[in-house]
């Protein structure tokens, strides 16, 4: 695969944020590959070595009907050389999203599994076993590459940053963007990390769990107070999303990336950032989401 790594920083520009006296960068990992984009490689980089020096040859991780990360990762594997299996939340085999379909033709193979199951139970050791059972043995990858070798990955989206800024902000799935980031700034950087939940309790959980003895300041959750929740949207979202294209020529999905700079102009408008502040944001990508928005609402 030819990825476009280090991922360029594009600096965007409105009467808005001049009014505002706020400088606002895109870092554009949407634009490393035009399917393992955003995030998703950045995550997946260090387990596929991870994998391939124990030994493995086959992947398995876990995913939604339309997720990026089942998405990236069937194309990623088969293109590397691996095998990979995709556990799917709560679908119904009978009814494949683009996404799945997509994960198909990359020959990964998917098991559906309900949605308690998934939800407390798809690490426990004697569902993994009977996984086995089923495809043999396996690397695991957890949901969304969110592990040490994710975090990893991520952590090196710091290393490509060539000048001062005031503010990152990623939106936040499983949490492993958000901390990696929040490892790699400096001391004099926050972090806001846009959730696409209401209750955000859990993912701030989650990412302390990374952070094992240390201790990271200067960071905050964000969560969904617009539209409801997780795969919520409304007119409002999507004229905003559409206005952004409009406005700035880049695409935005509705799960995370639309949502993210919905909210942060929200924030800016509110005078939440000090006149001056320069603010980053890094573009996770997710943008094969929107086939499976069109799939639903056709």
């Amino acid at each position: 695969m030819k990825l476009n790594i280090p991922s360029s920083t594009t600096k965007i520009t409105s009467n808005f944020l001049e009014k505002k006296s706020i400088e606002l960068f895109i870092k554009r990992d949407d634009q490393i590959h035009e399917v393992v984009s955003g995030n998703k490689w950045r995550k997946l980089k260090y387990n596929f070595q991870e994998a391939h020096h124990q030994g493995y040859e086959k992947l398995l991780s876990f995913g939604g009907r339309h997720s990026n990360h089942l998405h990236a990762l069937s194309y990623a594997a088969h293109s590397l050389g691996f095998q990979s299996i995709g556990v799917v939340r709560g679908a119904n085999k009978n009814v494949d999203s683009p996404t799945l379909l997509f994960c198909e033709s990359n020959n990964m193979k998917l098991h559906y599994i309900d949605k308690e199951l998934y939800r407390f139970h798809k690490y426990d050791e004697n569902f993994l076993t009977s996984l086995r059972n089923v495809f043999g043995d396996f690397y695991l990858i957890p949901e969304g590459g969110s592990n040490v070798f994710g975090i990893k990955g991520c952590k090196e989206i710091m290393n490509e940053m060539n000048f001062d800024f005031d503010y990152i902000c990623c939106a936040v799935g499983t949490g492993c963007t958000a901390a990696g980031l929040i490892q790699a700034k400096k001391m004099n950087q926050k972090f806001l990390g846009f959730c696409p939940f209401v209750k955000v309790e859990e993912q701030k959980s989650t990412i302390l769990s990374h952070f094992q003895s240390a201790y990271y300041n200067d960071w905050e959750i964000i969560p969904d107070n617009h539209f409801g929740g997780f795969g919520k949207i409304n007119s409002n979202l999507i004229k905003f999303i559409q206005q952004f294209y409009d406005d700035f020529n880049i695409k935005l999905d509705l799960v995370y990336m639309g949502k993210l700079f919905y909210h942060l102009f929200d924030l800016i408008d509110k005078d939440f950032f000090s006149k001056k502040t320069r603010i980053i944001v890094v573009h996770s990508g997710g943008l094969q989401g929107l086939s499976g928005f069109n799939f639903k609402y056709s």
